[in-house]
C-alpha cells in the first residue's frame, strides 16, 4: 500500500495476513520497501510464527525480484504470484488493505514514519 505524509512524502505499508486465519501478521512502513526489506520482513515473521509452505502476492517489484525469489527457494518456500489484474485471487489482503485505507489511513493526518509506526502496532 502507499500513502503519503502531511509534508507530501510518499511513505509505503506491506501488510502480511496469514490466509488460514486471517491475522494480520506484521505492517511494515518506510518511504521505500525494497526487496531486501521485504526479506528482513518475512526473515522476522519467521523467527516468530516459523516458516510458511507458500507466500501469495502480487506482480509489484519488490515480489517480482531475484533477490526474493533466490531467498525463497533456500528457503523452501514457494512464491505463488497472482495473476495481473486479479485481486480477487488475493482476497484476504485486499479487505485487509480496504479496512486499513478507509478505516484508519484516510482518517489521521500524520507528520511522521513514527507515528504511522506506532498506530500501526496498536
Amino acid at each position: 500500500m502507499h500513502d503519503a505524509l502531511t509534508d507530501g512524502r510518499a511513505i509505503r505499508l506491506f501488510n502480511v495476513i496469514d490466509d488460514f486465519n486471517r491475522e494480520a501478521l506484521t505492517i511494515e512502513v518506510d518511504f521505500s520497501l525494497p526487496a531486501q526489506r521485504v526479506i528482513r520482513s518475512l526473515n522476522q515473521l519467521i523467527e516468530y510464527r516459523g516458516k510458511p509452505n507458500q507466500i501469495r502476492c502480487d506482480n509489484g517489484p519488490e515480489y517480482i525480484s531475484n533477490d526474493l525469489k533466490d531467498w525463497a527457494t533456500k528457503q523452501g518456500i514457494v512464491i505463488e504470484y497472482i495473476e495481473p489484474g486479479n485481486p480477487q485471487q488475493n482476497a484476504y489482503v485486499e479487505r485487509f488493505n480496504k479496512t486499513v485505507r478507509y478505516d484508519w489511513l484516510n482518517q489521521e493526518l500524520f507528520d511522521s514514519l513514527d507515528q504511522v509506526r506506532q498506530q500501526a502496532e496498536a
